[in-house]
């Protein structure tokens, strides 16, 4: 059991990781936004990046609290881009592929719900409603990219 606690912390670090950079991302492409429908654009980076601060903040929760382990304090790569079209391109992949990592931490956590005999509600909740949210977010960057 204590393996499985340990890769899930991992997983959930990476995650922890990946949202830090994401916010960090957003709030300084949002400053990049210039021109036309620029305000709506700029609403919308900013409301993205309030929703990785929560995501954060539930993931350190389950990291410290739920299991018992240290959050990072690191962040993963972030990705520079200049034009509005391109900043959008590169945040909808991010999205993208954070969604991919998210739904495999939620299967780990699936697969291994007897070793979660009094966390697993709360792990199983908190990642799918992460996992929703990205989707939301990659719907919405979808319609400001047009596709």
């Amino acid at each position: 059991m204590a393996d499985i606690k340990k890769e899930l912390t991992a997983m959930l670090n990476r995650a922890l990781e990946l949202e830090h950079a994401a916010r960090i991302q957003y709030l300084a492409h949002a400053e990049l936004i210039k021109g036309i429908n620029g305000e709506a654009v700029i609403s919308r980076l900013k409301e993205i990046a309030s929703d990785e601060q929560k995501h954060e903040e539930m993931f350190r929760d389950l990291i410290g609290s739920y299991l018992g382990a240290e959050p990072v304090m690191s962040l993963a790569e972030t990705h520079k881009a200049k034009e509005t079209r391109k900043i959008l391109e590169v945040n909808l992949k991010g999205e993208k592929d954070a969604i991919d990592f998210y739904k495999r931490i939620y299967q780990k956590v699936m697969d291994n719900r007897k070793s979660f005999q009094y966390e697993f509600e709360t792990l199983e909740h908190n990642i799918r409603h992460v996992i929703i949210d990205e989707q939301e977010h990659v719907a919405e960057l979808s319609l400001l990219l047009g596709i």
